[in-house]
């Protein structure tokens, strides 16, 4: 049950009442719905179709989001070199913050949304530390000039790239750091892409000063239940979970995420009461969605 203190207070404030915050739901599959090519820049959006992106946001904080994320997810310099806009990472990522807090009502949150740079480290790839470090804080920096209260850092496979990101944020900004990685379910049970175990990514993302910690992606919600106890049995930190609308599915040539806002609703309850900060959605999920947690939390 959600308890409402000040609508001044702020982020970390709020958490450490014990309310429970309701993020918003997937960014890329809304636009994709809205407009956004197949391959498209969906951050190139922030410049040419900012009342798209302005609406998305608004969407979400009517459905209840007490917290939406930005439309800059890969909006680092190395994604964006990929698009041929890697000399525009101040700008998309500064337009991404000032478009959600455009919408946001007295008492909401804007996240600047953060991903993986789709680079390897040295030795394993050819970029330094220092250079990724330089790229994280480039974007970061931006989306804080750009209003944001937060970042989340999400998406991750890494665990050194995941501690450079927060550190980008914490020795640059005063932005409240939330971090995430993408697990997978195997064997062995949840692993990152590089191996790393949900308890072994609570605990050291935490160390490393992320504010917040959890899990986003490539799961339902069934099976993030599953990794927030996991995560939750190994830090006392805040944590936030984005879970997909189910596992996609093609039908008729379409993909689809199968599960409802009915079906995760009820779940996303049983996650706020095993000791959740924030939940929301990832892929597949809509302002639908967003409005059935809100209502199910608010009974």
């Amino acid at each position: 049950m959600t308890q409402t203190i000040t609508a001044h207070a702020t982020l970390p404030e709020r958490i450490a009442a014990g309310e429970t915050l309701i993020s918003d739901g997937a960014t890329g599959t809304w636009l994709q719905a809205h407009g956004l090519e197949p391959g498209g820049c969906p951050e190139e959006f922030n410049a040419t179709r900012p009342e798209l992106v302005r609406q998305m946001a608004r969407e979400y904080f009517e459905a209840g989001s007490d917290m939406v994320l930005t439309a800059s997810f890969g909006g680092s310099k190395f994604m964006l070199d990929k698009y041929g806009h890697g000399g525009r990472v101040r700008e998309l990522n500064r337009l991404a913050a000032e478009h959600a807090k455009s919408q946001a009502p007295a008492g909401r949150f804007v996240a600047g949304s953060v991903g993986p740079t789709g680079e390897f480290l040295q030795p394993l790839g050819d970029v330094s530390e220092s250079e990724m470090l330089d790229a994280f804080a480039e974007q970061i920096t931006a989306l804080e000039e750009g209003g944001a209260d937060a970042v989340v850092i999400e998406t991750m496979f890494a665990i050194e790239e995941s501690k450079l990101a927060v550190r980008a944020a914490t020795e640059n900004t005063a932005l409240t750091v939330i971090t995430t990685m993408t697990f997978s379910k195997g064997p062995r049970g949840f692993f990152t892409m590089m191996g790393v175990s949900p308890e072994r990514a609570a605990r050291d993302l935490a160390e490393a000063g992320a504010d917040v910690v959890g899990a986003n992606c490539g799961n339902g919600i069934e099976a993030m239940i599953e990794l927030a106890r996991q995560m939750r049995n190994a830090t006392d930190a805040p944590m936030l979970v984005h879970s997909n609308a189910g596992i996609p599915e093609i039908r008729q040539g379409q993909i689809v995420y199968p599960e409802t806002p009915e079906f995760m609703a009820p779940r996303f309850e049983e996650m706020a009461a095993g000791g959740v900060n924030i939940i929301g959605g990832c892929c597949g999920t809509t302002p639908k969605h967003i409005r059935a947690i809100s209502g199910s939390l608010s009974r």
